[in-house]
């Protein structure tokens, strides 16, 4: 139980190093998705191993903006094999075959989540992303990035290279229960937090329209009585346009 109470503990002063530390970060990225949405852009969302759940995250969610388009590339998940993915990520020249696919330009921003932020497809999907002219979020884990060295042959990490840096406060390794009798730490902090901050930018890109008199298209959950007749009409607006809808 000791544990338990530790790891929530520290979940709970995570996120007040968030509020300390972010708020100004999470107001610019919110100020980069709002004038995406308001110029007709896309917000699109990208993330290699766990990280891919955040660019799930806001994607086709209760509460979230219609306007989300996640890159979500199998050979980068854990479901068709962990161990591949992990080789994967570290692969130069797979980003640019993977963004080839998606019609993204210069009105659409990207969301890129990589907690390491060290290996190879990450930095090169920034950097074809800026090729075409596209604002860059990063959700990252400062602390571990800059104890650890890049993989990619420009030496760059994603915090060096993004337009907008939200570090998710995580410690080194990322899990930060340690157990002495296996020597190692459980239980991981990127998750959770970062699911948080980014909620934290929609939030702040929503205030920003509604400010403009700009009216956002948000998905009500399909599970309320009334969801599926407010989302009928962004589906058929989108199906179209965003692959995985």
């Amino acid at each position: 139980m000791k544990n338990n109470i530790h790891y929530l503990s520290h979940i709970q002063h995570l996120i007040f190093r968030v509020v300390e530390t972010q708020l100004e970060a999470i107001e610019a990225a919110g100020a980069i998705v709002a004038e995406t949405i308001m110029t007709s852009g896309f917000v699109y969302t990208f993330g290699t191993g766990h990280s891919h759940m955040m660019a799930e995250e806001l994607f086709y969610r209760a509460g979230g903006l219609a306007r989300v388009y996640p890159i979500l590339e199998d050979a980068l998940m854990l479901h068709n094999g962990a161990i591949k993915s992990t080789d994967m990520e570290r692969l130069s020249g797979y980003a640019t075959l993977i963004l080839s696919r998606y019609p993204c330009k210069k009105n659409d921003c990207l969301i890129i989540a990589s907690n390491s932020g060290r290996n190879a497809v990450i930095i090169e999907m920034v950097q074809e992303a800026h090729k075409r002219g596209m604002k860059v979020i990063a959700l990252t884990n400062v602390t571990h990035s800059k104890a650890q060295e890049s993989r990619h042959s420009s030496g760059k990490k994603l915090y060096q290279i993004a337009d907008i840096v939200l570090d998710n406060q995580g410690c080194v390794g990322d899990a930060c229960v340690f157990i002495p009798e296996i020597n190692r730490s459980i239980a991981a902090t990127s998750t959770s937090l970062g699911a948080m901050i980014l909620h934290a930018v929609v939030i702040s890109a929503v205030d920003i329209m509604i400010d403009k008199k700009f009216i956002p298209e948000i998905y009500s959950s399909s599970n309320l009585d009334e969801g599926e007749l407010i989302n009928k009409e962004f589906l058929e607006m989108y199906n179209s346009q965003i692959k995985p809808l």
